[in-house]
């Protein structure tokens, strides 16, 4: 049976903690009592996520957005039950995150996978290994239409639509990143189009202006379809949740 230690190296080596933003709260956020053999995978641990792994009897669950975060001081019933319900089970919970942004093979490349690229980088290369970091950049194989690239990104994550700010530029560089991006989309030069889940209305207008095309699935929507590929990677039983879900709907 693997300890807690060996999952932990195993998850270390797929997404480095020392690739998080410095901003994060990534790694090993409560430490159960388990030997580890079932993980759980989710985006968010919300309380019918919880409920979910512990009818599966999840022995670690590893939730891409950290469930402690700068703002939680205490744990009670009334702002952690979840929390405290899997400490008294003994279940682990870990927290990747941006380290899994950023790592080779990561949810960034995943979304850069979106299209076909000739050579990519990325945004904000790592100090250590530039070959890795937050954001992807990539030069695509041939120029594309906007009707194409939003094509694409469907496609590529399972979607129906998604929200579009049509730039004047024909498409052949492009930007990508998890989540809420423009931070570090901000720093990309020369693109043609931006990929992220949500961005500020004024943002948006700024990228605009310049004749890029904007494409916003939200926030979720560029994380979640990773969770199955990341399962197969881990040599433990796995069960990605199907209860995880954007808190977004169109009506």
């Amino acid at each position: 049976m693997p300890t807690l230690q060996d999952t932990l190296e195993t998850l270390e080596s797929i997404a480095p903690l020392r690739l998080a933003a410095d901003w994060d709260n990534v790694g090993l956020l409560l430490e159960g009592t388990r030997d580890v053999s079932r993980i759980f995978l989710t985006i968010d641990l919300t309380q019918a996520v919880v409920e979910e792994a512990l009818e599966a009897e999840a022995d670690l669950v590893l939730a891409y957005h950290p469930p402690i975060f700068g703002g939680l001081k205490r744990l009670t019933t009334r702002n952690a039950s979840g929390l405290l319900r899997l400490i008294r089970s003994g279940i682990h919970v870990y927290s990747p995150h941006t380290a899994l942004d950023a790592a080779a093979d990561g949810m960034g490349d995943w979304l850069l996978d979106t299209f076909e690229v000739s050579e990519r980088a990325p945004v904000t290369p790592d100090a250590i290994d530039p070959a890795v970091g937050i954001g992807r950049v990539g030069t695509l194989t041939r120029t594309l239409s906007s009707r194409e690239a939003i094509a694409r990104t469907k496609a590529h994550l399972g979607l129906s639509h998604v929200r579009v700010a049509a730039g004047t530029r024909p498409i052949r560089r492009v930007a990508v990143c998890p989540g809420a991006g423009h931070s570090v989309l901000s720093d990309a030069r020369d693109v043609d189009l931006v990929l992220t889940g949500e961005m500020r209305h004024h943002d948006v207008l700024a990228w605009t202006r310049r004749g890029v095309t904007v494409i916003l699935t939200d926030h979720t929507n560029t994380e979640r379809g990773f969770l199955p590929l990341l399962a197969d990677r881990l040599a433990y039983e796995t069960i990605v949740s199907r209860v995880d879900a954007d808190p977004l709907a169109v009506r």
